[in-house]
């Protein structure tokens, strides 16, 4: 890495992106067992002979999971706890952790306890340590995974300005919003081979294929131009609408409108004017209602810290909701045993290893059949099918918390879906997920919706909303702002503005469309989409 340099690694799931992030700072081989052969160089100086202390003072890392590397109880200490171990003056540490904590959208947290965080501020606070401190390397793991859209869109920038004084290495999927500050992409292969490196638009062009096949994330325009055959491969949004201007289209081959394999029946879940404040006084929930029927495919939408795990958690009733404010398939849920309620609902949480509690894989997967008193070649049965479904088997018989991020991400799913209940709630399903496991986890979820479980999931992926999503309703500091279509949601700029959400990029591709004297192109958001009114043609048809 040359000094100044953005370089964006990809790579599947597991294939060792993180571990790699490891090595930059020490902790491998340092604090983490293992063989490692080979060297890192730091500035010169061979990480295995220098220390991580001093290696800290060249390097920063932020985790993908943000809460693996919080000390303290409050986010001023937390900031100033690197500032203290590097043995910044007293005097100096408020203006720093200030000015961090400004640049993440924290200003005027520094009292706030980490456990009243949401996970998006949490994601926020742990760029906001790192930033604080001001080494020369920033190492980025899947830093805005937990941000809204909007405070992506604020993120970027800030590495825009940092970048001119510091070199940056970071793993990120949401491409499309990034590439335009990456000057080289490094292609990790699954078994943790450098596959490809060089200026991101000659490498996405010359390895399309080898990225379909090990399912790595692309910018949405540039898997769109791929399929229409598109050259030169565009990467942004600006260039994607100059290639596409003057092409004929057919604006009657939009795709019909997302059904459900079943139509949407009475109440799968209502909420009535719920009301919810935490015992330290936070208000998370004013007067939120909203319906989601059986048999639909449902999003819940809005900024950090609005309250769509808040509401989650009272609708399983790990929150415990005031009587008559809940009901989930005709039932007050206060008056619902755990069993009844867990034989109905399946939740998978933010954080996966908050539902750990077995040490194997298959153990995990075993777990809450057992608990219903299910034979074992029975459990079997099912357990091994989703294990090699998700790609799991070979990990069977190890601990769930030796898994990578995306792993864990995907057996907390599989242990919902074992079970076989009719409603499904899923927090960032996709999280730290590559392109391939990604769409197959949302296949999955999509067939079972066909057969007519509900499926509600909780994200800030606007285009996993554009993809799959039937009716969305959004949050905003606690209360239900709007419930109906996706698209019609996408046409209402100022409620997009308020709550911090923003368009998929193919959906913006067709406003810019629009404006480049196409006035009749439709309001398109999927790459399916695009091909059929454009056409499918290209080289690459199967991306």
């Amino acid at each position: 890495m040359d000094q100044g340099e953005a370089i964006l690694i990809l790579g599947p799931s597991g294939c060792g992106k993180s571990t790699l992030t490891l090595c930059l700072n020490g902790l491998i081989p340092h604090t983490i067992g293992g063989e490692m052969t080979g060297q890192v160089l730091i500035a010169g100086r061979s990480t295995r002979e220098t220390s991580v202390g001093e290696l800290a003072r060249q390097v920063g890392i932020v985790f993908q999971d943000p809460e693996s590397q919080f000390c303290t109880l409050t986010v001023e200490d937390e900031v100033a706890f690197g500032l203290e171990n590097l043995g910044l003056p007293q005097g100096r540490m408020g203006e720093r952790i200030e000015a961090a904590l400004a640049q993440v959208g924290l200003a005027g947290e520094q009292a706030t306890r980490l456990d009243r965080l949401s996970g998006g501020m949490k994601q926020r606070l742990a760029l906001a340590c790192l930033l604080a401190m001001q080494p020369q390397i920033l190492v980025l793991d899947e830093p805005t995974s937990n941000l809204d859209p909007q405070g992506s869109r604020e993120f970027f920038p800030t590495l825009e300005g940092l970048r001119r004084h510091r070199t940056i290495l970071i793993i990120e999927h949401k491409l499309d919003e990034l590439i335009h500050l990456v000057d080289r992409v490094l292609i990790l292969s699954p078994e943790g081979k450098i596959l490809a490196q060089g200026e991101p638009r000659q490498v996405f062009a010359d390895e399309a294929l080898r990225l379909e096949e090990y399912g790595i994330w692309l910018p949405q325009v540039a898997e769109l131009a791929l399929r229409l055959g598109i050259t030169p491969l565009p990467l942004m949004v600006d260039e994607a609408a100059a290639a596409l201007a003057g092409r004929p289209y057919d604006s009657r081959a939009v795709m019909p409108e997302r059904t459900t394999g079943k139509p949407p029946g009475k109440p799968a879940i209502e909420v009535k004017d719920l009301d919810f404040t935490y015992p330290n006084g936070t208000v998370a929930l004013r007067g939120a209602s909203l319906t989601v029927a059986e048999g639909d495919f449902f999003a819940l939408l809005g900024p950090n810290g609005s309250g769509k795990t808040t509401l989650a958690n009272l609708v399983i009733n790990i929150l415990r909701p005031p009587p008559g404010r809940v009901r989930v398939l005709g039932h007050d849920v206060t008056e619902m045993s755990i069993y009844e309620l867990t034989q109905a609902v399946g939740y998978v949480f933010q954080n996966p290893e908050h539902q750990f509690v077995a040490d194997t894989v298959y153990d995990e997967m075993a777990y809450s059949l057992r608990a219903r008193g299910v034979e074992e070649e029975a459990i079997r049965e099912r357990v091994e099918p989703l294990l090699a479904g998700f790609g799991l088997m070979p990990y069977a018989r190890i601990n769930p918390f030796a898994l990578s991020q995306g792993q864990k991400r995907r057996l907390s799913v599989a242990t919902m879906l074992v079970v076989g209940q009719r409603i499904l709630i899923l927090d960032e399903p996709t999280f730290g997920q590559d392109r391939l496991t990604a769409r197959r986890l949302m296949e999955r979820l999509q067939a079972l919706n066909a057969v007519g479980v509900t499926v509600i999931i909780i994200t800030h992926d606007m285009r996993l909303v554009a993809e799959y999503a039937r009716q969305v309703a959004v949050l905003l500091d606690g209360r239900v702002v709007y419930q109906g279509p996706a698209k019609d949601l996408y046409h209402d700029e100022e409620l997009l503005g308020r709550t911090n959400l923003a368009p998929p990029p193919l959906y913006e591709l067709s406003r810019r469309l629009k404006e480049r004297g196409a006035p009749a192109f439709p309001d398109l958001m999927t790459v399916d989409e695009f091909c059929l009114v454009f056409g499918n043609e290209g080289a690459h048809a199967s991306f």
